[in-house]
C-alpha cells in the first residue's frame, strides 16, 4: 500500500459518445467553461484520476497534455496540473467584476465595527475552555435554541444591562440578527401576518430580506422614533424598529412614542421585533432600557455580537415570547445551523467578565473616534450639522449648503473615501431629508483614522468654494 497522500476529488460525467479519452477532454473542458473548475484549481494526479475514473493512466495522461498545448491546464514539476490562470468561464466574461474591498483606503461605511479591536486573547482562552471542558453532548446536534449554558449566561447578562427579565428556556440562539428576522419572517407567514413594518429609512437587505416572504411597509420615521399612527394606517401585523438607536437617524424612541407602540401591539394582536442595534455603545445618555420589559408578550428581543466583538462571530438571540416559540424552535432546527464551540466560548466570555471589559474598552475608542469627527466637522465644515452622537458607531451628516449626496460620494471616492448618502437608506420619500451622508466612524485602523477624517472634511470643505 502507498504511503503517498490521496490527492483532491474530481466529480465529471463522461458521455457514452466517442472514445474515452475525447470524452474525458470534453469533461475537462466543460468544467472549466462553465465555472465548476476555476483558474488557477488543482487536478488530481493522473495515477488518481484514472483510479476515480476507472480510467487507464495513460490516457489520462495523454489528455493532460493535449490541454496543457490547448492552454486550458498548466503542469509544473512540484505544482502538479492546474487551471490555466488566463481562462476565464464563459457564463462570467461579460460580467463586471465586483469592486474590492480595498478599493478605497478609508472605508467610512456604517454598520461595521473596529475588527482590529477583536479580543483575540480573551476569545482564544474562551475557545481553549469549551473545546477542554465541553461536555460530550456538546458535539451531537443538540437542542436548536442552542446550548443552555449561553442561554442562562445571555439572561442574566441581558436582566443586567438592559432590564429584561428571561427564562433561559425563551433564548433561541442564531447565527447573527439576519438570520434571527429570517426566521421570524418565515414565522410571521405561518401565522397569516401579511404585511410587516419596516422603518424607513433602515437597512435596505432586511427590509429585502423581509420583503422576500411578506409584504413590507414602510413606515417613517421623526424625531421621536417610529410613526405609530403611520404604523396603524398601513395595517401591519407586525413591526421591526430600533428604539434604543434608530439606524441610521440615531434617534431614540421617546417614552410617549414607546407606549403607542406598545399599545398598537395589544390592540391589534401584533408584534414588535426590538432590534437592539447599537446598544451597547452610549456616550452622552443614560442607558435605555429595552422595550421587551413593558410587553414581553408582544416583543420579540434580538441581538448579536456583531458589533460587539465582530462579525466572524456569527451569534445572535431571540427573545421570544411563548406565544411564537414552538414555531421559532421548529424554523431554528431547519437550518441546521448549531455553532456549539462558539455558543460555548461565548458564555465563558460573558461569565468570566472578559466580554464585559472588551466593551468597556471598545466604547472609549470609539467615543474619541466620534469626539475626533465631531471636532473636524466643527472646524472644517462650520455649516454642516452632525446628528445621531449620542450612540452607536456612526452619525449622520448634513451636507454643507449647495452640495448634493452625488457630488459629495464622487469627490470623496476620488479621494479615495467610502460611504454611505442617506438616500441610499431610503425607500420612499427622498425628499424630507436634507442631503446626508451616513458616517461609520468605527472601521479604519487606529493609525489612520485621524488621516481618514481629515480627507473627509476637507474634500467636503472643497466643494463648497
Amino acid at each position: 500500500m502507498s504511503g503517498r497522500p490521496p490527492g483532491p476529488e474530481l466529480l465529471l460525467e463522461l458521455t457514452a459518445h466517442g472514445t474515452r479519452r475525447h470524452a474525458l477532454e470534453e469533461a475537462l473542458r466543460g468544467a472549466i467553461r462553465d465555472g465548476r473548475l476555476r483558474a488557477g484549481s488543482g487536478l488530481p494526479s493522473s495515477r488518481d484520476l484514472a483510479a476515480q475514473l476507472g480510467l487507464s493512466r495513460g490516457t489520462v495522461t495523454t489528455v493532460f497534455e493535449q490541454l496543457v498545448a490547448e492552454g486550458w491546464l498548466t503542469a509544473r514539476q512540484g505544482a502538479g496540473t492546474r487551471v490555466a490562470a488566463g481562462v476565464v468561464a464563459a457564463d462570467h466574461e461579460a460580467a463586471t467584476p465586483a469592486p474590492a474591498e480595498g478599493t478605497y483606503r478609508f472605508d467610512l461605511r456604517p454598520g461595521r465595527p473596529d475588527v482590529g479591536a477583536f479580543p483575540r486573547n480573551a476569545w482564544t482562552r474562551a475557545m481553549r475552555v469549551a473545546l477542554r471542558e465541553a461536555p460530550a453532548d456538546a458535539f451531537g446536534f443538540g437542542d436548536p435554541r442552542g446550548r443552555l449554558e449561553l442561554r442562562t449566561t445571555l439572561a442574566a447578562y441581558l436582566g443586567r444591562v438592559r432590564g429584561m427579565r428571561v427564562d433561559p428556556a425563551q433564548v433561541v440562539i442564531c447565527s447573527g440578527y439576519t438570520q434571527a428576522l429570517g426566521l421570524l419572517a418565515d414565522v410571521f407567514a405561518e401565522l397569516g401576518v401579511g404585511t410587516v413594518g419596516m422603518e424607513d429609512p433602515s437597512i435596505g437587505d432586511h427590509a429585502r430580506l423581509v420583503a422576500t416572504r411578506l409584504t413590507v411597509a414602510d413606515i417613517p420615521v421623526d424625531d421621536n422614533g417610529i410613526r405609530v399612527d403611520a404604523l396603524i394606517g398601513s395595517g401591519a401585523g407586525a413591526v421591526v424598529c430600533t428604539p434604543a438607536h434608530q439606524f441610521p437617524t440615531g434617534v431614540a424612541m421617546t417614552p410617549q412614542r414607546r407606549t403607542a407602540l406598545l399599545d398598537w401591539a395589544d390592540d391589534r394582536g401584533g408584534w414588535i421585533v426590538e432590534d437592539d442595534y447599537d446598544g451597547e455603545f452610549r456616550y452622552d445618555r443614560h442607558p435605555t432600557a429595552a422595550l421587551h420589559p413593558r410587553g414581553p408578550a408582544r416583543v420579540i428581543y434580538a441581538g448579536s455580537t456583531s458589533k460587539t466583538i465582530g462579525p466572524a462571530v456569527r451569534l445572535g438571540w431571540i427573545v421570544c415570547p411563548p406565544g411564537l416559540l414552538d414555531r421559532l424552535v421548529a424554523a431554528k432546527r431547519r437550518t441546521h445551523d448549531w455553532r456549539t464551540l462558539d455558543q460555548l466560548a461565548l458564555a465563558r466570555l460573558i461569565d468570566t467578565g472578559a466580554y464585559d471589559r472588551h466593551l468597556r474598552t471598545a466604547r472609549r475608542g470609539y467615543r474619541r473616534r466620534r469626539d475626533l469627527l465631531t471636532a473636524a466637522v466643527r472646524n472644517d465644515l462650520p455649516h454642516s450639522v452632525i446628528r445621531g452622537l449620542e450612540a452607536g458607531l456612526h452619525a449622520v451628516l448634513e451636507l454643507p449648503p449647495g452640495t448634493t449626496e452625488a457630488a459629495a460620494r464622487t469627490a470623496l471616492a476620488a479621494a479615495s473615501v467610502t460611504t454611505f448618502g442617506l438616500t441610499d437608506l431610503l425607500r420612499t420619500d427622498r425628499h424630507h431629508y436634507p442631503p446626508s451622508l451616513v458616517l461609520g466612524y468605527a472601521t479604519p485602523s487606529a493609525r489612520d483614522y485621524p488621516t481618514a477624517v481629515d480627507t473627509l472634511t476637507r474634500t467636503l470643505a472643497g466643494l463648497g468654494r
